[in-house]
């Protein structure tokens, strides 16, 4: 918060203000009790409900659309704002049925029943009017009744302007104005995402999740002629003994809730944003997921973080442990399994020795679970062979930050690409991958004038929004990068005072780059010189640029190098050290960041300290009471190339569908098939799980306590919301079984022991406590041992010996697999909003598959036109490594002879990774899923279009300003509150609470 420059006299006292704040803020700080339906702080004014009047130097006027002035001085009291206020009210009540004891909404939240208590409403003046529309159930997550609707247009400030997906309006203009979507379309035939804004922010029960109607009230579940019965009860006592009454029992109602209703802080279990939000529970029923004030989201959520919860109560849970028996599984006791894992660890270890024994941790899971899956090969079995899968997606991103800054994080915050100058994407589907954190940079670029720069191979929406979008050839960003780089070095545009006092190794980087001259850009890219000199000074003349990218960057065999002349760019521009500026390398998994931050790593241990430093060793040693390996293990790529060779024997993998996700999968599966003995942990049981010989069952996110860390470093606490189903259990507590049945000691009685523990051994942690990370309190990493974090990194320096950053002369790697006359189309793939990763989770959700059934192949109309295809005819796609049968989509976001195919599917034999091949990133052995060649064959099977009428990419979006409330103003019914005396506020002055009032 910036400090206050100035003071507000309210009701005669002085207030700290800050000049052109929204006056209701400092309203709200200073105490005072005043009415605002519209008014949300992370929406901003909206005026449009006209309750929170008051009077300003005298003038009526509204707190929430009067900004901070000096000298100015405010009466809260005064007869006039109170009337003024009273009669605003009385409109909106107009709107809306107070039928709060039997509504869903009861739950201590509904700003209109809260504000008709704080109003000491006793009668409404104007009438209940009814809207001629009917409700609209159509979408599977929630539903809108109009008649319950207040006009606020706080949904559609929230959709336009916070989400900006641009699809919610009012119709001012018309005699029943309502909210509407694309225009006037159902719900689930419009541009919606399913994203849960308007949902969240709706001050009544207008807008309500599906998962709660019937289900959050003790009379709620009543049939409709009883409900409607009750309701004309309510309003036919009203007349008599007025909403006191009324509102006091619906309260105690809402109270006796409280008994039933759990509401308990998670963060997000999908992508890597880090959303946090309260999940409520009834039992096992998930009613809601209501994000208030997280760190990282706000009030902001994606379809899969706000609906697609269903996995957790899934009958497709693995709930005890299974055996192996020949061709099917058993179910048996935690004691025989354990038993079975501890004999055959222990005889490959004794016979082949420690390293015939891998370990894979999960990206999904805790913190304090990789910790523990870490410690258990590293002090128990004794091995480095350990892994988790950013080997898949990220470590060449953090590869190439190693390389030039030192940290191979995201090098400040989202709110400092929120506030950039200039945002370029690379390689990065965010709006799909990333969708909350797209949310701030389309609200930046709508209504901060920031610029949005995009370069991929597909026009996602992303690319559509932005105001240059160049289709680079594949996997050759790193020629245009560096030709951007040599440009602004050749024409002198370099931040020379940055590079001097922070920055080494120019002479040699300028001599590494020599070639990388614009014409060459252009001939090895595609893209224009002209385009590439704008991208150049778009950079040096914006305040503060930041880059983000994401696979389409690092899942090439020159992902590391990429990722590299990103950071050397941003070096020479000087976009570090100050906010708004950096690179972000954008964290695909819930925990990608921490797994590898815990050390789930062959070469490091916890905070990436390396395996073979001695002194690293020692004090690991001296905590743990055992020896350590001391050379850097095997990779999850090298660890198939092994089990192949026959040299790896054993492995433990949890939380991971290895036999989808990994390249090559055909190659994977025959390794899986291949191993003497192998235990996958998870929730279901999965395609991996299908060549175990023991799958243990673990419990979900809500399900146990814990910590994740977010792709911009945050730490974030979650709590166990429900009790593990069946026989399940947390990871942790899964590993630390195992650790002890192998013959350890170990005695953890909770995370916050094991946390402990990492934050006394690694330095990026030292700080971290879970005191300091209760509730929605969040650290970003490093973190002090007093506490102090850093989020933005680099302020004082580089962690380098000489504090200075490193231009570093990478190389360019081309492409492997190259369209030729056999293989004549280049394969694509990556993620969709709706599904997460491989869909395990996702498709669980029947909301979330009646949008998107499964998965398909995008075809580009000229494609589709040269070999006579059309949506929904299925094809056969080939590759050097494996073959696919899928249905076509054609679209315009691919073009030529580029295929984009969702890697999420229900049907493992439809998996991307049939086609991917086993070529890796140079530096880091990251699959190069993305450097893929087919060829298509047309088969004569005619389905359906993959995607169903009911998914928003059919749909219209209606972008304007915001709720556009000048509109509403401009009707001929509207007069603003205390312009003349008011029907509603004469039948309340004789109220006692309105008796007098201040001058």
């Amino acid at each position: 918060m910036k400090p206050s420059d100035t003071e507000v006299v309210i009701n005669a006292s002085a207030y700290p203000a800050r000049v052109g704040e929204p006056l209701i803020d400092v309203l709200n700080r200073s105490g005072v009790e005043l009415p605002q339906v519209c008014y949300h702080p992370q929406l901003g004014p909206i005026q449009t409900c006209d309750t929170c009047i008051i009077q300003v130097n005298g003038e009526l006027t509204r707190a929430c659309g009067t900004t901070v002035t000096a000298g100015m001085r405010v009466s809260t009291e005064t007869m006039e704002a109170r009337q003024a206020r009273v009669s605003a009210f009385d409109k909106i009540l107009g709107n809306h049925l107070l039928y709060c004891t039997v509504c869903d909404n009861n739950n201590g939240n509904c700003v209109v029943h809260n504000t008709t208590a704080l109003m000491k409403v006793q009668h409404q003046v104007t009438p209940y009017h009814p809207k001629p529309y009917l409700k609209d159930e159509t979408n599977p997550f929630y539903r809108y009744d109009p008649d319950q609707c207040i006009l606020c247009g706080r949904c559609v400030e929230a959709c336009q302007n916070l989400q900006v997906n641009e699809t919610l309006t009012i119709n001012w203009e018309d005699p029943h104005p309502r909210v509407l979507w694309d225009g006037g379309r159902p719900i689930n035939e419009s541009s919606c995402v399913s994203c849960g804004h308007c949902v969240t922010v709706c001050p009544c029960n207008a807008l309500m999740e599906t998962s709660m109607l019937g289900e959050a009230g003790l009379m709620t579940d009543m049939p409709l002629p009883v409900f409607q019965q009750a309701v004309d009860l309510v309003k036919a006592a009203e007349p008599s003994i007025g909403y006191g009454p009324i509102l006091t029992l619906s309260d105690t109602e809402a109270a006796m809730r409280d008994q039933s209703i759990e509401r308990t802080k998670t963060v997000c279990t999908y992508c890597g944003v880090g959303c946090s939000f309260e999940v409520w529970t009834k039992e096992r029923h998930i009613l809601k997921i209501e994000p208030t004030h997280g760190p990282a989201n706000g009030v902001s959520t994606c379809i899969k973080g706000k609906f697609s919860w269903d996995h957790i109560n899934s009958e497709e849970r693995v709930t005890t442990p299974l055996i192996r028996e020949g061709d099917w599984f058993r179910q048996a006791s935690w004691e025989e399994a354990l038993a079975l894992i501890a004999r055959k660890f222990t005889e490959t270890r004794r016979q082949y020795g420690p390293d015939a024994l891998a370990f894979i941790a999960s990206s999904k899971c805790t913190n304090e679970d990789s910790w523990m899956m870490q410690k258990l090969a590293r002090a128990v079995i004794g091995t480095n062979n350990m892994d988790n899968c950013s080997r898949y997606c990220q470590s060449p991103a953090t590869m190439g930050l190693w390389r030039t800054v030192g940290y191979g994080g995201d090098s400040g915050s989202i709110t400092d690409i929120e506030q950039a100058g200039l945002v370029i994407g690379i390689g990065t589907n965010t709006a799909e991958s990333h969708p909350v954190l797209a949310t701030r940079v389309k609200r930046s670029h709508k209504l901060r004038g920031q610029r949005l720069i995009v370069a991929d191979l597909r026009e996602h929406e992303m690319a559509q929004r932005a105001d240059l979008f160049v289709q680079p050839r594949p996997a050759t960003d790193f020629v245009w990068l560096t030709g951007v780089t040599k440009y602004i070095l050749d024409e002198g545009l370099e931040d020379k005072a940055f590079i001097s006092q922070w920055v080494n190794g120019l002479d040699e980087y300028r001599q590494s780059i020599d070639r990388y001259t614009l014409a060459y850009a252009e001939e090895v890219t595609g893209i224009p010189e002209a385009a590439l000199r704008q991208i150049a000074h778009e950079i040096v003349q914006a305040d503060g640029t930041c880059i983000m990218w994401a696979m389409g960057v690092t899942q090439q065999c020159g992902g590391s190098e990429t990722s590299t002349a990103i950071s050397n760019l941003l070096l020479v521009t000087g976009n570090y050290m100050r906010p708004g500026a950096g690179s972000y390398p954008l964290r695909g998994h819930n925990n990608v960041q921490g797994a590898s931050d815990m050390g789930a790593m062959p070469g490091f241990v916890g905070g990436y300290q390396k395996v073979d430093d001695p002194e690293v060793r020692a004090k690991f040693e001296a905590k743990w009471g055992v020896p350590l390996p001391t050379t850097k293990g095997l990779d999850n790529h090298e660890m198939v190339h092994a089990v192949h060779e026959g040299t790896l024997r054993v492995m433990y993998l949890k939380g991971e569908e290895m036999a989808i996700v990994d390249s090559n999968v055909n190659y994977v599966d025959e390794a899986f098939e291949k191993l003497d003995f192998f235990v996958v942990q998870d929730m279901f049981f999965t395609r991996t799980a299908q060549f175990a010989d023991v799958v243990l069952p673990a419990s979900p996110s809500l399900e146990k306590d814990g910590t994740f860390t977010n792709t911009e470093r945050r730490i974030q606490r979650l709590y166990k919301a429900l009790e593990p189903m069946g026989d399940s259990k947390p990871d942790w507590e899964i590993i630390q079984l195992v650790a002890n049945a192998l013959g350890a000691n170990w005695n953890y009685r909770h995370p916050s022991e094991i946390m402990e523990e990492i934050a006394s051994l690694v330095p990026l942690y030292a700080g971290v406590t879970y005191e300091r990370l209760e509730g929605f309190k969040s650290l970003q990493w490093p973190v002090l041992p007093d506490g102090s974090d850093t989020p933005l990194l680099f302020t004082e320096g580089f962690p380098f010996p000489d504090g200075k950053a490193r231009l570093y002369p990478a190389e360019f790697v081309p492409p492997v697999e190259v369209s030729n006359a056999e293989y004549d189309l280049h394969f694509n793939n990556g993620r969709m909003l709706e599904h997460f990763h491989e869909g395990n989770m996702t498709f669980k959700s029947p909301g979330v598959s009646s949008k998107v059934p499964g998965t398909f192949v995008e075809v580009s109309p000229e494609l589709a036109s040269e070999r006579g295809l059309e949506s929904g005819r299925f094809v056969r796609l080939v590759s050097r490594h494996g073959a696919v049968r899928v249905p076509v989509v054609v679209t315009s976001r691919v073009q030529g002879k580029q295929l984009y195919m969702p890697m999420n599917t229900q049907d493992a034999h439809q998996a991307v990774n049939r086609l991917t091949g086993s070529h890796t990133d140079l530096s880091t052995h990251t699959p190069a899923y993305k450097d893929t060649a087919v060829r298509m064959e047309i088969l004569p099977e005619m389905g359906p279009h993959p995607l169903p009428r009911s998914n928003h990419r059919y749909g219209q979006p209606t972008p304007q300003r915001g709720v556009e409330v000048e509109r509403k103003w401009q009707r001929s019914d509207y007069l603003f509150p205390g312009a003349q005396p008011d029907r509603a506020a004469v039948a309340h002055r004789t109220a006692p609470d309105l008796v007098g009032g201040d001058d």
